[in-house]
């Protein structure tokens, strides 16, 4: 913690400059918020909290510690007093947003003292995330250790069906707009008038925050902490997965449908298959690979473009779907990037496949299968322009890792509102 602070005002004339996305949360039936403190997640997120709930998404609200050692002067008994205060504040605070419906679940884990119950902590969050589609939790970098502890703990425990979004806190206070910060991953929720109005009243239920301590300490949140969270946006960084998608992940999902992704039926599939085979620059080729075909409908179309397709997938209920629907094709049980067979192709098609990977198997996948492209063949890839929740990185991220191969020479992009597509040509 600095003992120098950034005024609101240096962060008033640089946050427009970045031009931040909204933030699009989708429809989410289970929302776990997770706090350090009582007031965190009122500071940081309150109106996208409020908007979850007045949307019926379901709020579930977890509270690390009580916050008991704000004044560290305290003793047992003053601690024990501040903490109970503060549990009523939050309770409070929650009325004034309008968040009726939302209780706290109260871990009472030590305050300045996350960092040291990690485990514990990621356990018991691993237990209350279960059943989540989105995780909000502090900024895992902030310079408050017990945000950060918090934060950590959330990703590790959040499952991997969930999207998870951090707000930061004490960073608008201690770091600067020239610090090296993750804004590629922000967005920006707007408040309405009533939500920020809301807002301010939840963030001055904390009275024990917002006055001097019982000894005579300086306001925990003073006034000049107070104008960063009185703003018309509020900040989030999108967490996505640093590893791949779990296979366990996608093994799951097969096991509630055959067709996950309506591949068969939905207009999107339709309209992405029929503009890749319409991308592809020759009517025939000898030898295609595709890599994670799922359920199979695209490989059967590769199969009346091509004499051999060899397609694979790691999840066995989808290859045996994929044999039924694609009649002539070979279908394989592998996974990216180990079990790409040794074969020379004049195709590649990479659908919706390379943003479930990290860094490490994305690049030893391409590198695999750029072995396995013959000069002059084709690589054709097309992904979702939004963000899976599974996945490290979006489409379009995917596509720029592919077009800065050098053993590549674009040949076709086409980018509609949903997906982005690139043919591209081995040298």
């Amino acid at each position: 913690m600095g003992e120098s602070v950034t005024p609101e005002h240096e962060w008033a004339e640089f946050l427009p400059t970045l031009a931040l996305p909204p933030v699009h949360l989708g429809n989410p039936r289970v929302a776990v918020v997770v706090a350090a403190h009582p007031d965190d997640e009122t500071l940081g997120a309150g109106g996208v909290v409020q908007r979850l709930h007045a949307g019926g998404t379901s709020v579930r609200l977890v509270v690390a510690s009580d916050g008991e050692a704000a004044f560290p002067a305290l003793d047992a008994a003053g601690r024990a007093e501040l903490g109970a205060r503060r549990r009523r504040e939050m309770v409070a605070a929650l009325k004034a947003q309008g968040l009726t419906g939302v209780e706290p679940n109260w871990l009472g884990l030590p305050d300045s003292g996350l960092a040291d119950v990690e485990p514990e902590l990621t356990r018991r969050l691993a237990e209350l995330t279960r059943d989540a589609d989105l995780v909000l939790l502090p900024w895992p970098h902030d310079p408050h250790p017990d945000h950060a502890a918090v934060g950590r703990a959330a990703l590790a425990a959040a499952p991997a069906r969930a999207h998870r979004w951090s707000y930061p806190i004490w960073m608008w206070h201690w770091m600067s707009t020239d610090s090296a910060l993750p804004w590629q991953l922000a967005s920006a929720h707007r408040l309405t008038p009533q939500e920020r109005e809301r807002k301010q009243r939840g963030i001055h239920a904390f009275a024990s925050q917002l006055e001097p301590g019982p000894h005579g300490e300086e306001p925990i949140v003073d006034s000049s902490m107070l104008t960063h969270f009185d703003r018309e946006d509020e900040v989030l960084f999108r967490e996505p997965r640093a590893a791949s998608a779990p296979l366990s992940r996608f093994a799951e999902l097969y096991r509630g449908s055959a067709d996950p992704w309506d591949t068969a039926g939905s207009r999107y599939e339709k309209g992405k298959r029929a503009a890749l085979l319409a991308a592809l620059p020759r009517e025939r080729y000898r030898h295609a690979l595709e890599p994670a075909c799922g359920a199979g409908e695209l490989t059967r179309e590769l199969v009346a473009r091509c004499d051999r397709v060899t397609a694979f997938d790691p999840v066995p209920r989808a290859v045996r779907r994929a044999l039924a629907t694609a009649r002539g094709a070979r279908v394989l049980h592998g996974a990216l990037p180990g079990s790409v067979p040794n074969e020379r192709v004049d195709l590649v098609v990479l659908s919706e496949i390379l943003y479930y990977l990290g860094d490490d198997d994305l690049h030893a996948s391409l590198d695999r299968l750029l072995g396995l492209l013959e000069p002059g063949g084709d690589l054709v890839a097309v992904h979702w322009r939004h963000w899976a929740p599974e996945a490290p990185r979006d489409g379009e991220a995917a596509h720029r890792v592919l077009l800065a191969r050098p053993e590549l020479e674009p040949v076709l992009e086409r980018v509609e509102q949903d997906y982005v597509l690139h043919v591209l040509r081995r040298r």
